[in-house]
């Protein structure tokens, strides 16, 4: 597998209709929630892993710009080789690699081009682990031969020798040198370094469950032996970081090993060279002098072949208040008369759950070390960090938290610190259910089964630049959300979403958002009609004991949600979110709390959780469905937009409606069901009276029907199911036939949208996503009446690198396209939102 960043030619398969150019408008998508997932290498991207892909951005840019498929299973860990601590020479190579481990045991090896973004999968590493893979170190020996160490929760550690090809067009060579076994109780931490004082000597340090830290010495055929045992954790070994050698003024010469546990405390080893007992003594001596106050706990002896080292406890940091989950030295820095030399800052950056990263030095005039710099999120909802690194030169940090989200930090300060956060890309951290556009375009929504709704549009920066973001999070919820429906017609923005609590709930934009929104000067934001500023919310708050999003007034933003002066000895009681207008695009804490929309009605009468809604174009009705066994419960429910009232219910189906549409000009209402028919009703409403009748019910596939989609010039429309195909339809004289069957698709057809292209010609574009991931496209004509035939050709099949890892949920055109490019939206179960622009030739 190969590509590149920024546009892909997707060419059609035999016998298409030419070719279209696509490239990546947007991709958002929230980090696992594991430890080891995220690495940040010397080239200045960062990798991490959104469920089954690998994932870069550049934190400069805060975009997403690829995602690698390969993995069959939830991605744990990934590493870049070189790493900071690696030789400047290899650092600045043309190509670096991307290591990545999976929960199902496997790890690919990619090859990146930094400055060209490009990219290909190299190899899976064969005899890999037979679980999931927890960590993965290396370090390089030599300018082409490096070592990688990974663990499992299959009780073993495996270590591989890596060279490097001395020709550009050969791949690396791989071998298994060392399988470690660890016994019943795993390791989840490993370091990798060269010892000091001899060359080509490694030591391996791995630690996990059983509290104690494990170190091996390793020559370079790769043959590791256990050394010595460090103790003084009282709980799980969360992580390990081995420094560069650092020289003393005394000519000792040793490295140091950072440790977290999840007992709250770091603890910094000392590992020193040792070359007579004499000079041991003298060494020893000389330590604590030159120490003063600094604790110096003499520990054990590690021998390396005829070398020996002393290794002491050089302090115990205490300060984090829950589980210490990541340490990692400072990057090296070059010196400033070689810069190939480069010298070992003694700084330590820490990330625990607590919400807090930790920058610890030790004091200039005692040695003792010290927190120097604390920061954190202090959103309500957030649950602490999972991981923290430095950027390569040690400017910036960057954590990634239980919330899937980023945080990044860079120290702005002339002569002083001052960390300010810093953009980053984000995203959903469970699978995404549906997506919409907003009735102009001017942004994209999302929810999801993270129990959030999204909305990500394009921030028109000073320069006229568009860099896409999420602008808003209107919905933080109890529940998995499974279904949206934004609401058509004019007036305030509104959506409604389903969960699986069997409630729809109204969500109406507030004030801050309207005025960030123009702000954003989108193009159309007031094309339409000018901004409504006499709305009278300004936000919404959560309740602390409830799943409503209470509204917070213009003329009470002040005081307490609940006006009473005693709101903070209530239970119920969270502290008033801040809603703000966005001049740029806003950082994870500002997301999380402050962008809230408020909550106005909610829709009871479904029996099970809600699978499917949408709303006419006119803005006049919802319709709703939920899970069903039975033909009472897979009724269809109509609402009414305004009063919210149930004004109808559609018995055809026995079995879930999976998903619904209207047809364009409303007068229609498409269901598709798990029971393989698909119903078409007709609506008509004369002022309060609703005339629903069933027009046609169809069994039209073999297995599950799990999406539909009109035709925007017609009464056509497409199905899709389980069985890999996706048929077309057409109405004519009240009677529904079937016009045309597209040859069979490589997996289930989960997902379609059709979009317009040319009225006259009748001419149109579908868009197929399948439950593999892949998306097709496919040119239709004709069909406008009668016995009119529909044609079809495929016009593209897009590149794997552009589309999903897993199930494609939802497709959607951006309605007002009609001119060269069309832009189309998808989301899937990989957690991904994307947005894909298309050049029609």
């Amino acid at each position: 597998m190969s590509g590149r960043g920024g546009g892909e030619s997707a060419t059609a398969p035999p016998g298409g209709a030419g070719s279209v150019d696509v490239k990546s408008v947007f991709i958002g998508a929230g980090c696992n929630r594991i430890v080891n997932n995220v690495s940040w290498g010397p080239s200045g991207l960062v990798s991490f892993g959104a469920q089954n892909a690998v994932a870069l951005f550049h934190p400069q840019s805060a975009q997403i710009f690829t995602t690698l498929p390969g993995h069959k299973a939830a991605v744990n860990c990934t590493w870049w080789l070189p790493s900071k601590k690696d030789p400047y020479e290899v650092q600045n190579a043309e190509k670096h690699y991307l290591l990545s481990g999976s929960a199902d045991g496997v790890i690919l090896i990619w090859e990146v081009h930094p400055a060209e973004r490009k990219w290909r999968r190299v190899l899976q590493i064969p005899e890999s682990h037979k679980k999931g893979v927890t960590c993965i170190t290396s370090t390089f020996i030599s300018l082409d031969v490096a070592f990688i160490a990974s663990t499992s929760s299959d009780g073993m550690v495996l270590v591989w020798k890596m060279v490097l090809p001395a020709d550009k067009a050969e791949d690396c060579g791989l071998t298994c040198v060392e399988r470690i076994p660890v016994g019943s109780k795993p390791m989840v931490a490993l370091s990798l370094a060269k010892l000091p004082g001899q060359e080509g000597t490694l030591v391996l340090a791995m630690g996990g469950l059983d509290h104690k830290i494990h170190l091996y010495c390793g020559d370079s055929t790769g043959k590791f032996l256990q050394s010595c045992t460090l103790k003084g954790h009282t709980d799980w070994i969360r992580s390990l970081d081995f420094s560069l050698p650092v020289h003393s003024k005394s000519g000792e010469s040793s490295i140091f090993l950072v440790s977290s546990s999840q007992d709250k405390n770091i603890r910094i080893w000392k590992i020193s060279l040792l070359t007579s007992p004499v000079n041991h003594n003298s060494q020893h001596k000389e330590r604590k002098d030159e120490k003063g106050l600094a604790s110096y706990i003499e520990g054990p002896k590690l021998v390396a072949g005829s070398f020996s080292y002393q290794i002491s406890l050089e302090s115990l940091l205490i300060g984090h208040e829950d589980w210490v989950y990541s340490v990692e030295w400072h990057p090296p820095l070059p010196v400033s008369t070689n810069v190939t030399e480069r010298c070992q800052p003694l700084s330590i950056l820490s990330a625990s759950m607590d919400k807090t990263m930790m920058i610890w030095r030790p004091e200039k005039t005692t040695g003792i070390w010290v927190n120097a710099v604390t920061v954190g999120e202090l959103s309500h909802c957030a649950l602490g960090f999972y991981g923290g690194h430095w950027g390569p030169l040690g400017d910036s940090i960057l954590a990634h938290g239980y919330g899937g989200s980023f945080h990044l930090w860079r120290d702005a300060g002339c002569g002083f610190e001052n960390w300010l956060p810093q953009k980053v890309p984000s995203g959903h951290f469970g699978a995404v259910s549906d997506i919409s556009w907003a009735r102009s375009g001017e942004y994209l929504l999302s929810v999801s089964h993270d129990q959030t709704a999204r909305i990500f549009a394009p921030w028109i920066d000073e320069a006229c630049q568009a860099s896409w973001h999420e602008i808003a999070r209107p919905q933080v919820h109890g529940h998995d959300i499974n279904c949206l429906a934004i609401i058509e017609g004019k007036g305030n923005h509104h959506y409604v979403s389903g969960a699986d609590e069997k409630v729809a709930r109204v969500f109406e934009a507030p004030l801050s958002f309207l005025k960030s929104l123009k702000y954003a000067n989108f193009p159309k934001a007031g094309s339409s009609e000018d901004l409504p500023y006499d709305v009278l919310i300004l936000g919404a708050n959560m309740s602390a004991l409830g799943l409503s999003q209470r509204p917070i007034y213009v003329q009470a933003s002040n005081n307490t949600s609940d006006g009473s002066p005693n709101a903070a000895d209530s239970l119920e009681y969270v502290p008033d979110a801040v809603p703000t207008v966005l001049t740029e695009p806003p950082v994870e804490d500002q997301l999380a709390w402050h962008t809230l929309w408020p909550e106005s009605h909610k829709l009871y009468g479904h029996g099970n959780e809600l699978v499917s809604l949408c709303c006419d174009h006119a803005g006049r009705l919802v319709a709703s469905s939920c899970k069903a066994q039975s033909a009472p419960v897979a009724e269809i429910w109509l609402w009414e937009v305004g009063s919210w009232r149930a004004v109808g219910r559609l018995p055809s189906h026995s079995l879930t409606v999976t998903q619904m549409e209207f047809s364009p000009d409303d007068s229609l209402l498409l269901a598709v069901s798990r029971d393989r028919h698909f119903s078409v009703f007709s609506i008509e409403k004369s002022g309060c009276e609703m005339d629903c009748r069933l027009l046609a019910r169809q069994e039209a596939h073999k297995r599950i029907i799990w999406a539909c989609s009109w035709n925007p010039f017609g009464h056509q429309f497409a199905t899709g199911s389980r069985d890999k195909t996706v048929k077309l339809w057409a109405i004519a004289g009240g009677a529904v036939r079937l016009a045309l069957t597209l040859p069979p698709f490589g997996s289930g057809v989960t997902a379609l949208s059709w979009a317009g292209r040319n009225r006259s010609l009748n001419h149109g574009l579908l868009a197929v996503g399948l439950e593999s991931g892949l998306i097709e496209l496919w040119s239709l004509t004709g069909g406008s009446g009668g016995p009119a035939v529909i044609s079809a050709q495929p016009t593209a099949r897009l590149d794997p690198l552009l589309c999903h890892v897993s199930t494609v949920n939802r497709l959607h055109w951006r309605e007002d396209d009609h001119g060269p490019t069309a832009q189309l939206a998808s989301c899937g179960a990989d957690n991904c939102v994307r947005v894909l622009e298309f050049s029609l030739r």
